[in-house]
């Protein structure tokens, strides 16, 4: 076999034949990195299978295929539990508690009976017990930490221990010794996938893989994208660090939901599971107390319906141009909003400056969620609490029509299951108001009339 020399891009994984100080592929400048690359007969280079193909028919799969975990919003983002024979990938901004959840995932398993090898190129096995002791209340002793940047090492501790879960953090800083590049280049990166791939797949001793994947300023996984296209499931914890909220979302999955979401509220014992995320984007008010300002909808995220608090600010302004403030939808719709709410409610803003929220700090991806953020902002104009047994669930159009939203009878299911009574949708929502019996559902043409009903205006 012959060797020639090819530069390879470190950020999007280009090959060029000669250098360039500018990747042509992704434009990044200084990232082509020079590689010797096999030719010749590709025919002499073929690998003999020690395996025959398997008629798909005679193929068993056995109930206990998935490992379920003592952590709900886990198991729920990863489909019910971990395949035994997969691979996945978890990847964050650093701090936001990816050793931390998969420690907590490892001690879990252990405790029931697995045997757990967490390896680590970033810590040493002190720190990552420094951690173990803070956020665990008992260290299990079915648990093996290892720090090196060796690859190989780490299969000669596979065949040591014989671990059914492996955790490689993180595998850019992974090498194997058959390859010359330096850690977290692509050829490293994907030769040591293919390897925890080969591990995790085999027949005859099945195991589940666990990779940490470090996150570009881009706020993407590190590395090329075959990477992603290599591993069964890719895991993204978003959050931010001065706030408790953590969300776990599944960005592919073969095994389950692609784009489903959990709910986790880091604290000093770790990453909490939140059961029951409607109650968590609530505020529990003493004695049934009605505030101005705040109101209800239902939002999904991933595949389950939640109910969420809205709440808005309209204060007086002495300036000629009044404030527009929301952390939890964009400026510009904020603005939509207000403009069809001055026009086609007469409820004129001119004078006010106005602020929206949401309880918990999640963000307002869908439409579903508009008309409770425009009876908030109605709410605090008027200085009129709305009753709080009311959920509101449309999207506003332009025409200040109520529009009916996907998955209206999920959404109707949790407020029911949540106890309250009431719920406006839209008039053209085709829902049966018969299948809801301690829910009032009340269909409204446009906000305008809705406006009248809510706050009792002539």
């Amino acid at each position: 076999m012959k060797k020639k020399t090819v530069y390879q891009c470190s950020d999007c994984g280009y090959i060029s034949h000669g250098y360039f100080g500018k990747c042509p592929n992704c434009g990044a400048w200084n990232t082509l990195e020079e590689k010797e690359e096999e030719t010749g007969n590709k025919s002499s280079s073929k690998k003999k299978s020690n395996k025959d193909a398997l008629k798909l028919s005679s193929v068993k799969i056995s109930s206990d295929e998935r490992i379920k975990t003592d952590i709900e919003e886990f198991n729920r983002v990863m489909g019910g539990g971990i395949v035994r024979d997969s691979v996945s990938i978890l990847t964050a901004k650093p701090g936001s508690g990816k050793s931390t959840l998969l420690m907590q995932v490892a001690n879990d398993l252990a405790n029931k009976g697995l045997k757990v090898l967490y390896a680590s190129g970033e810590e040493s096995e002190t720190q990552i017990k420094m951690r173990a002791e803070r956020i665990l209340d008992k260290l299990s002793d079915n648990i093996w930490v290892y720090s090196t940047t060796s690859l190989n090492s780490v299969l000669d501790q596979v065949d040591k221990i014989d671990p059914s879960f492996i955790i490689i953090d993180s595998i850019q800083t992974f090498t194997l010794d058959e390859f010359t590049q330096r850690p977290g280049t692509p050829t490293q990166t994907m030769e040591c996938a293919y390897k925890m791939t080969e591990i995790a797949k085999d027949i005859n001793k099945p195991r589940m893989v666990f990779l940490v994947g470090q996150m570009t300023k881009q706020d993407e996984l590190a590395g090329v994208r075959s990477l992603e296209h290599l591993v069964d499931t890719v895991l993204l914890i978003e959050g931010e660090s001065s706030e408790d909220l953590r969300s776990l979302m599944a960005t592919k999955n073969r095994y389950g939901s692609t784009g489903e979401i959990g709910f986790f509220s880091m604290t000093e014992k770790g990453m909490l599971s939140i059961d029951n995320p409607s109650e968590y984007f609530m505020t529990k008010r003493e004695g049934n107390a009605e505030v101005p300002g705040s109101s209800l909808s239902v939002i999904r995220e991933g595949t389950r319906p939640i109910i969420l608090e809205t709440e808005a600010l309209a204060s007086k302004t002495f300036l000629p141009y009044p404030s527009r403030i929301s952390e939890c939808l964009q400026k510009d719709q904020l603005n939509t909003l207000v403009s069809i709410l001055e026009e086609r409610a007469g409820i004129k803003f001119l004078d006010k400056n106005i602020v929206v929220k949401t309880t918990g700090g999640i963000k307002l991806k869908e439409q579903a969620a508009n008309l409770s953020v425009m009876v908030s902002i109605v709410s605090s104009t008027l200085n009129q609490s709305v009753e709080q047994n009311s959920v509101f669930i449309a999207d506003v159009g332009l025409t200040g029509e109520l529009k009916n939203v996907p998955s209206l009878e999920p959404r109707l299911r949790e407020v029911e299951r949540m106890g309250f009574k009431k719920a406006y949708v839209s008039k053209y929502a085709n829902v049966k108001i018969e299948n809801y019996k301690t829910l009032e559902i009340r269909k409204v043409s446009n906000i305008l009339e809705l406006l009248k009903e809510v706050f009792k205006l002539k």
